[in-house]
């Protein structure tokens, strides 16, 4: 056992040696070659290195476009993706006119949805990912890319949808009634089709009567008015809805002096 982790360490200083030699050397063939061998085995950090010396000793030749297309590859492949993102961008920039690079304008897109984060954080990366995505969509629209692209955006635009929907839920859990009734609205008008609609507008109508009965004397007029509407329209749209029992029994004390 011992004479076989003495292999391995021996095998593993003579592959960082030979590493440093061409990293050192001038030979760009070589250094092209094994920055090639590196990347094929998920060296990205060594290949890297290389990469950059290839490119920058001939930026203009097919070696040199292949380094730093690979090297915005090496780092999208490492999950590094804000440093992808630069080089695949800039890429795109360097080589205009290369077979690579509507792959570059993909994959810099793909960089911004790696970077969404999570529904319940700060979504700013998200509208980057959908500009990019979309950007990619009206730049090669007979891309074979194109559906994929269709379904990133659904996914991306539901993930700010449900985002939207939990502050309408948290706002009426937490009993900001006023919130949850502007919240309830925006929402609505964003997103008229959205799976969740049934139960925003359920939450408005149970907000706006919470808020109604809290409310001032001069304002439970018009507040009643406006819930009462809210829920001939919830009637009226889901008139089957699993929600209206507690609507009914919500609403009951105002049905001696409104129809509904």
């Amino acid at each position: 056992m011992k004479v076989f982790y003495a292999v391995l360490i021996s095998l593993a200083l003579f592959s960082c040696s030979a590493y440093n030699d061409v990293l050192k050397g001038d030979d760009f063939t070589t250094k092209f070659k094994l920055a090639n061998e590196l990347h094929e085995e998920g060296s990205y950090d060594k290949c890297i290195v290389l990469y950059e010396q290839v490119y920058q000793h001939a930026p203009k030749s097919a070696e040199g476009e292949f380094s730093y297309f690979n090297m915005a590859k090496s780092y999208y492949q490492d999950e590094d993706y804000y440093m992808a993102g630069y080089f695949f961008g800039s890429f795109v920039q360097r080589y205009p006119y290369s077979l690579r690079s509507e792959e570059s304008f993909f994959l810099t897109a793909m960089c911004s949805v790696q970077n969404s984060p999570k529904w319940s954080l700060d979504q700013t990366e998200t509208y980057a990912a959908l500009n990019a995505v979309q950007a990619f969509i009206d730049k090669y629209p007979n891309s074979p890319l194109v559906d994929s692209c269709n379904s990133i955006v659904d996914a991306l635009s539901y993930k700010l949808e449900f985002k939207d929907f939990n502050k309408v839920l948290q706002y009426s859990k937490t009993e900001n009634f006023k919130a949850a009734l502007a919240f309830a609205d925006i929402f609505t008008g964003k997103y008229p089709l959205s799976i969740h609609d049934e139960e925003v507008q359920f939450l408005a109508v149970k907000n706006g009567y919470y808020l109604t009965i809290n409310s001032i004397e001069s304002k439970k007029k018009e507040r009643v008015e406006e819930t009462i509407t809210r829920y001939r329209n919830f009637v009226s749209e889901y008139p089957s809805s699993e929600y209206l029992n507690e609507l009914k029994v919500l609403l009951k004390p105002w049905q001696n002096d409104y129809e509904f």
